[in-house]
């Protein structure tokens, strides 16, 4: 050991079993420095020691590989903690942009279901305000009439009174126009209960659509889920886009409905935002031995390559700033994927795109509940 003190010599030299060349690393060194110049000369596992050296090649301690080994478990460990703590932040973040699309995605249900609901509201309105209106003859009518019957069982009413009376019942008679009055009356129940029904059929859209009182999955007509995806959408595309179904008979198959339905409502909506002028927006469903299909199909403006690569990245959209969170198809696309199915876009500038899912008749693994 002549390089580190004065060399060993007795009745039995160590200099045949001793190592003439022992591993050695500079004081300044890092952790990851000192890990790297060990392993790369290590002969003997875990146990052999090495020598620190400073900057002239002077000794300056001792170190053992088994010293490195915990310190470098120590600092993976500390790194673990902070790659568990950013894995935890983004896991919240992500969370809560996928609260924030899910509420975008509300927002527009909700406003579209509130101008629907207007309509009917409306004219259940007015016919209440012309109900009114019309009960006051016949409010009158009952009177004269009651009077004449008062008189009719009273004794003490002569000729003339009576006759008075039967004269009043029938003005009020005529001025009440009682046969036209029973044909609007009639026609103003049959319009009330009209708007009630649109209304009833909304409420229930919007319910099925949620699944608030359901189950998380069930076996479901995904049929179902179009007409009620349609139904709650209509508002925003009508304007934009004819919608036309085209529906085979399905099975059932087990599904989470809601979150089928925010797929369809949010593959309409952006299907209604692609159009540059009225279009058409076709949506096919059918099925074969092992999976149902649906498809949703517009001729709108279309993607380029480019653009249909990354549409089910997250954040990546091409709306204006302020209008999108580029979250919607990636959900979509999680959504799909959780029932064991796929989402697959064709798509060509000027000629449209069509969004094409398959989910397994019979499912291939649990459902997840999302976040």
């Amino acid at each position: 050991m002549q390089r580190f003190g004065r060399d060993l010599w007795g009745r039995h030299p160590v200099r045949d079993v001793m190592n003439r060349a022992p591993l050695s690393v500079s004081l300044g060194a890092s952790l990851e420095e000192a890990a790297q110049q060990v392993t790369g000369r290590l002969q003997y596992p875990i146990t052999e020691d090495f020598a620190l050296v400073d900057e002239e090649g002077r000794y300056r301690g001792l170190g053992t590989v088994l010293d490195l080994l915990k310190a470098m478990e120590a600092r993976i460990a500390q790194r673990n903690r902070v790659l568990r703590k950013a894995l935890v932040d983004l896991k919240e973040s992500q969370a809560q942009l996928v609260q924030s699309e899910k509420m975008a995605s509300l927002g527009q249900m909700v406003a579209g279901v509130a101008h629907e609901l207007n309509t009917p509201l409306g004219y259940v309105g007015n016919n209440l305000a012309l109900l009114e209106e019309l009960s006051d003859p016949l409010l009158r009518l009952a009177d004269a009439q009651a009077a004449l019957v008062d008189c009719l069982g009273d004794p003490q009413c002569d000729e003339a009174r009576l006759a008075q009376a039967l004269q009043a019942a029938d003005a009020v008679r005529r001025e009440a126009a009682v046969e036209q009055l029973r044909e609007d009356l009639r026609q103003l129940f049959v319009d009330t209960r009209y708007g009630l029904g649109q209304i009833g059929e909304l409420v229930s859209g919007l319910k099925d659509f949620a699944r608030l009182d359901r189950a998380f999955s069930e076996e479901v007509d995904l049929n179902d889920c179009v007409r009620n995806a349609v139904l709650i959408a209509r508002t925003a595309i009508k304007d934009k886009a004819e919608i036309s179904s085209q529906l085979g008979e399905l099975p059932l198959i087990a599904c989470a409905p809601s979150q089928i339905n925010q797929v369809l409502l949010n593959l309409l909506t952006n299907a209604a935002q692609a159009m540059e002028r009225f279009g058409r927006i076709l949506l096919k469903s059918w099925a074969d031995e092992r999976q149902v299909f649906l498809s949703v199909q517009d001729n709108g403006k279309g993607m380029p390559a480019e653009v249909l690569g990354r549409i089910f990245d997250p954040f990546f959209t091409t709306k204006p700033v302020g209008q999108g969170t580029g979250l919607g198809l990636s959900i979509s696309y999680k959504i799909i994927q959780q029932h064991g199915g796929t989402i697959r876009v064709a798509s060509e500038p000027g000629r449209g795109t069509r969004f094409l899912i398959s989910l397994p008749r019979e499912q291939a693994r649990e459902l997840k509940r999302s976040a």
